[in-house]
C-alpha cells in the first residue's frame, strides 16, 4: 500500500495542492491547535473546559472554532447533555481514531528529528 501511494504521488500531476492526499490530510488536521486537540482526545473524552485548561495559550474563541472544524470534518464528536450548567463532551470519532497511528508516527518522528 505504501509503495502504491509513493508511486501515485511520484507520477500524478496535481492541478491543485488540495488534490494531493498528503496536503488534504494536513489541511484537515494541521494548524497550531488541531493536532494538540486530537492528541488530548486520543485516550479520553473531554469537556470543553478540560480541553481549554489543557492547552495553555489557546483562547476560548479559537478552541471553539478548531473544535467546530474538526467536528465538520468528522474527526471529533460533540455530545451535548441536557444539564444545568450545560455539559458538552468531545471525543474522537472512528475517523478520528483512525488518525492515532499517524499521530503516533508523527510524534516519534519529531522526537527523533527535531531538536528542542
Amino acid at each position: 500500500m505504501a509503495s502504491e501511494l509513493k508511486r501515485e504521488i511520484a507520477t500524478k500531476k496535481y492541478s491543485a495542492a488540495s488534490d494531493c492526499p498528503i496536503t488534504a490530510t494536513i489541511h484537515v488536521i494541521g494548524g497550531k491547535w488541531k493536532p494538540v486537540i486530537i492528541w488530548l482526545l486520543i485516550d479520553n473524552t473531554k469537556r470543553f473546559g478540560e480541553l481549554h485548561k489543557s492547552i495553555p495559550g489557546i483562547t476560548l474563541k479559537v478552541l471553539t472554532r478548531q473544535l467546530k472544524e474538526l467536528e465538520s470534518n468528522a474527526i471529533v464528536n460533540r455530545k451535548v447533555y441536557r444539564a444545568v450548567p450545560p455539559k458538552v463532551e468531545y471525543s474522537l470519532t472512528e475517523k478520528g481514531k483512525s488518525l492515532i497511528p499517524l499521530m503516533e508516527t508523527m510524534a516519534s518522528w519529531s522526537r527523533t528529528n527535531i531538536k528542542s
